[in-house]
C-alpha cells in the first residue's frame, strides 16, 4: 500500500477546532470527508502534545518489530551462547532481514550485553619464539634436509607403529616434496 497524502495544517487545525466545539469523531469525519481513524489520530496527537503538525522522528525507524525483539530476547535469555548469526537467521526465517550489528544494538537496548568471540592467534608466543625446536632444522628447509628427516624418522616410525605395507605417505606440492631427488628417494625406498 502506497503512502497516503498528508493533511495540510489548516485541515488539522479545523479538525481540532471542531472537536473543541463539541463535535464527535464521526461527525467531524463526515463534515470534512476524512477517515474517522485519521481524525482520531490528529485529535489524540493534539491532546498529548498540544500540536497538530507531525513531530520530527528521533532517528531511523526500528527495523525489528516488537515481536521480533521478543523472539531475540527469549532466545538470548534461554540460550546465552547463541551467536548473532543464529539470531539473524531466526529473524530471516520470520521474515525480517537485519545485520549482526542491529542484533547487537537491540540486545544492548534491552539490557543484555552482546560479545564478539575473541580471536585467538593460531600460534602462541611460545610457538613463534621456538619454531624449529626439536626438529633439528636451522634456517629454511630444503630438499636435502627434507630427505634426511624422512630417512631418520619415516621408516623408523612405520616400523615402531607396526603399520606393515598398507599405508600411503601423503605430502603437498611443495618444491622440496616434488623435487626429482626426493621422488627418486621415495621410489628407491618403495614408498607410494
Amino acid at each position: 500500500m502506497g503512502k497516503t497524502k498528508e493533511l495540510s495544517k489548516d485541515v488539522r487545525d479545523k479538525i481540532v477546532d471542531l472537536y473543541k466545539a463539541g463535535m464527535g469523531y464521526k461527525a467531524i469525519s463526515k463534515k470534512l470527508d476524512e477517515k474517522v481513524t485519521t481524525v482520531g489520530v490528529i485529535i489524540r496527537k493534539w491532546k498529548k502534545y498540544n500540536i497538530t503538525v507531525n513531530r520530527p522522528r528521533p532517528g531511523t525507524p526500528c527495523k525489528i518489530s516488537p515481536r521480533g525483539v521478543s523472539l531475540i530476547m527469549r532466545k538470548a535469555k534461554n540460550q546465552p551462547r547463541t551467536t548473532q548469526e543464529e539470531l539473524v537467521n531466526d529473524l530471516k526465517a520470520a521474515g525480517t532481514t537485519v545485520s549482526k550489528k542491529t542484533i547487537g544494538n537491540t540486545l544492548r537496548c534491552n539490557g543484555l550485553k552482546s560479545y564478539s568471540a575473541r580471536q585467538v592467534p593460531l600460534l602462541k608466543k611460545a610457538h613463534v619464539q621456538a619454531p624449529n625446536q626439536g626438529t633439528g632444522i636451522d634456517g629454511k628447509m630444503n630438499g636435502a634436509m627434507y630427505r634426511k628427516i624422512l630417512g631418520d624418522n619415516l621408516l623408523a616410525s612405520t616400523r615402531a607403529l607396526k603399520m606393515g605395507r598398507g599405508w600411503v605417505f601423503q605430502h603437498d606440492n611443495d618444491p622440496k616434496h616434488t623435487a626429482k631427488a626426493t621422488k627418486e628417494w621415495l621410489h628407491k625406498k618403495h614408498i607410494k
